[in-house]
């Protein structure tokens, strides 16, 4: 059984035509030696085998490494960004929101309002630009951001950022609505 597997295999993979043109071009070469007939020498190149064939093909097909290394090198990955730890309460007329984001200074931040959903963004620069062998590496150097949805009706209009020992502070004013109203019945 297992011979009948080879034999199927060897068909499937074109083995058996290969062997039959190898055994083909030994004769050939068995009956040019024997007659030995003084021919001139053709400039023609030999018919490649269907062997030859099948590996030029797929040197055609297969691209190569150094291409594709070439643009990983132009194109640079986006580096991921940090999420920045916060803290959102309320108070009885705004919503705040705070965080530690010592080393960045004010200018180096982006605060902003998009329907109810307010961003900050940033980047935390390495002071130093020492290689030392690290035993903790905790602190985070590099862009930063976090996205908040707003749990309240906040008014964009009136945005307070501060930025003191290194504690962000961002108070936004609630849009205070009366949610319960007293009726009076004519009667």
């Amino acid at each position: 059984m297992s011979s009948s597997f080879l034999e199927k295999l060897k068909k499937g993979m074109g083995v058996e035509e290969l062997e039959k043109m190898e055994k083909t071009s030994e004769k050939k070469e068995v009956v040019k030696k024997t007659t030995k007939v003084k021919t001139k020498k053709a400039s023609l190149k030999p018919k490649p085998s269907k062997k030859e064939k099948i590996e030029e093909e797929i040197k055609k097909e297969a691209p190569s490494p150094a291409p594709i290394l070439a643009k990983e090198k132009k194109e640079k990955w986006p580096q991921p960004e940090g999420q920045l730890a916060v803290d959102v309460y309320q108070t009885d007329t705004e919503l705040v929101i705070q965080s530690a984001i010592a080393g960045v200074k004010p200018g180096d931040i982006d605060i902003s309002i998009d329907d109810d959903v307010i961003t900050v963004k940033g980047k935390r620069n390495k002071l130093t630009d020492e290689n030392g062998d690290y035993f903790y590496q905790e602190c985070y150097w590099g862009a930063f951001s976090r996205q908040i949805i707003s749990p309240v009706e906040i008014d964009q209009g009136r945005v307070d950022a501060s930025l003191k020992n290194g504690i962000l502070t961002i108070r936004v004013p609630k849009i205070l609505r009366h949610k319960k109203s007293k009726i009076v019945i004519k009667g």
